[in-house]
């Protein structure tokens, strides 16, 4: 069974949000931590991972993705504050 993970990230100062999917999250997360490939991420120096949900179907990974990215900045971090109020890097816990 494959799980895929929608997610979070920001930049040091949390002052831009980025909403990802990816089947291996650890890889992912390195990918924007070590600017592997360009793109929104490299350009706003975001690499903290500060928010993923997990789920077996890539359909609703896709479709979680989508939802958030149309969600307003402040609905963002009230989804981020529910499991991560003090916006510590999940890839260092």
């Amino acid at each position: 069974m494959n799980t895929y993970y929608v997610y979070i990230i920001t930049n040091h100062t949390n002052t831009t949000l980025y909403v990802g999917v990816t089947n291996n999250i650890v890889r992912r997360a390195n990918e924007h931590k070590y600017k592997i490939q360009n793109g929104f991420s490299g350009k706003y120096n975001l690499y903290k991972l500060v928010y993923m949900e997990e789920t077996v179907s890539i359909k609703d990974a896709l479709r979680r993705e989508k939802q958030l990215k149309h969600w307003s900045r402040q609905k963002k971090e009230q989804l981020i504050n529910t499991i991560n109020p003090q916006w510590n890097d999940l890839m260092k816990e």
